[in-house]
């Protein structure tokens, strides 16, 4: 089991420093000489708010995926909602904003704390879905972050000047009744999928019981 598992790392060590040399040559090193860096200005006030809302919701993400408590989770998961709406706000979305803090946080959340603090013995359930570990993790980590850094940095972005401060909730309300009417709809029916599934397994456990 052990030659196995360090032939299994081995070939994931050599799939990942291949899988960086091909990301540093063919894709990030080309797409830097075509577009370079955009030189940033002065810190100002708007900058130093963006920055604050976006280490919140980093942080609170990072919380739900390494937090060992459930509880600290979806604590974590209330501070990534957070910075996320205040994200929203920052960009003038105001109908997305207070859906958000409404929606997923005074409604998921809660659900969600209600049911971690209602179940009885949550924190014995034995997993036994298989886990490549924190080494594994760190792995995939730096792999995607050479991609993320050249989303962020040397991706040519389109710029714009900002505009007046408009309500958008009239015109979100008439796209999704208009041009969005579809996929809204299809939206719709995946989470009454998700409602019927989740109460179809709801139902085995209790005849089980």
């Amino acid at each position: 089991m052990n030659a196995k598992r360090f032939l299994f790392w081995l070939l994931g060590a050599a799939v990942f420093i291949g899988a960086l040399i091909f990301m540093a040559t063919r894709v990030i090193e080309p797409a830097a000489l075509a577009n370079p860096p955009h030189v940033a200005g002065p810190l100002t006030l708007p900058d130093v708010l963006f920055f604050a809302l976006a280490t919140l919701a980093v942080s609170g993400a990072a919380a739900v995926a390494l937090a060992r408590n459930i509880l600290h989770s979806a604590l974590g998961l209330l501070l990534a909602l957070l910075g996320a709406g205040g994200l929203y706000v920052y960009l003038s979305a105001d109908f997305v904003a207070v859906a958000q803090l409404l929606i997923y946080i005074g409604g998921v959340l809660i659900l969600v704390l209600f049911a971690i603090m209602l179940t009885s013995r949550i924190t014995e359930v034995t997993i036994s879905n298989t886990s490549f570990g924190l080494a594994g993790g760190v792995a995939l980590f730096i792999a995607i972050l050479p991609v993320l850094l050249t989303v962020a940095l040397v991706t040519p972005w389109m710029t714009h000047d900002p505009g007046p401060l408009v309500p958008s909730t009239a015109a979100i309300g008439s796209g999704l009744l208009t041009r969005w009417l579809l996929p809204f709809e299809v939206a719709s029916l995946v989470l009454l999928a998700t409602l019927i599934g989740a109460v179809v397994m709801a139902r085995k456990e209790i005849k089980a019981d």
